[in-house]
């Protein structure tokens, strides 16, 4: 069994003495692992860092196996080193990756949406906040559970949309919620796309993402519920909002 693909590294744990077990997340093979021989050595640990774009191999005797990877460095992002928040953005994307997405189950717009988020970010795009926002709903909607924020699910106005159902994810009008407001999540304009995509408005719309990622990630099967290389991020972001 062999196949080659581009991916975004998520992960490397070490195995063995000098090989390291690689999680990456391909674009035509989705989130996959296998094993780097020589892995651990100075040379090679340089290039499997989280956010590394690679030119992967992969190559097992049947297709059940974990396998090999032969990789080739493409992209490093080493820029990212040096800003703690975009570093802790870089690191929240390959953990929700990695804990949300089933192995092998190919996510190709995901994966497009993933790059071009961290080429953003590497490129200290200054709205890269917002893109993390966006990258979040794309991921709640590549995992069967997009937010209609389009209209309210009531009575299907489309202006002064101001919260979120918690159990199903639509949006509501500020006259529909009534008595239940203090039930809803707050929907700030930046996600519905009725107002300017201030720090304090992504913030809360990240609350509201947040809400629904737990909700995913804890369901039973699930690996984890909202993952500590979020909430340092979303804690460096309300501090400097």
């Amino acid at each position: 069994m062999e196949w080659q693909d581009e991916g975004v590294l998520l992960s490397a744990r070490p195995h063995g003495e000098t090989s390291v077990i690689a999680e990456v997340f391909t674009c035509g093979h989705g989130r996959h692992a296998g094993v780097v021989r020589g892995g651990a050595s100075r040379r090679m640990a340089a290039h499997l860092q989280p956010g590394a774009q690679l030119a992967v191999t992969w190559r097992a005797r049947l297709d059940d196996h974990v396998g090999s990877f032969t990789v080739e460095p493409l992209r490093q992002r080493a820029g990212l080193l040096a800003d703690r928040t975009r570093l802790a953005a870089l690191t929240s994307v390959c953990t929700l990756l990695r804990l949300a997405l089933p192995e092998r189950d190919a996510h190709a717009t995901l994966w497009l949406a993933t790059v071009g988020f961290l080429d953003a970010l590497e490129a200290a795009d200054p709205n890269w906040p917002m893109g993390y926002l966006r990258w979040e709903l794309g991921l709640l909607d590549d995992i069967g559970f997009g937010l209609d924020l389009a209209r309210c699910a009531v009575t299907g106005a489309t202006d002064d949309l101001a919260y979120v159902s918690p159990r199903t994810g639509r949006a509501v009008s500020r006259a529909a919620a009534g008595d239940w407001a203090d039930r809803l999540l707050a929907l700030p304009p930046c996600l519905s796309g009725q107002g300017q995509d201030d720090d304090p408005g992504i913030v809360q719309g990240l609350a509201v993402t947040g809400h629904f990622l737990a909700r995913e990630l804890s369901r039973p099967g699930t690996l984890a519920s909202e993952p500590e290389a979020r909430q340092r991020l979303i804690t460096l972001m309300a501090r400097q909002a």
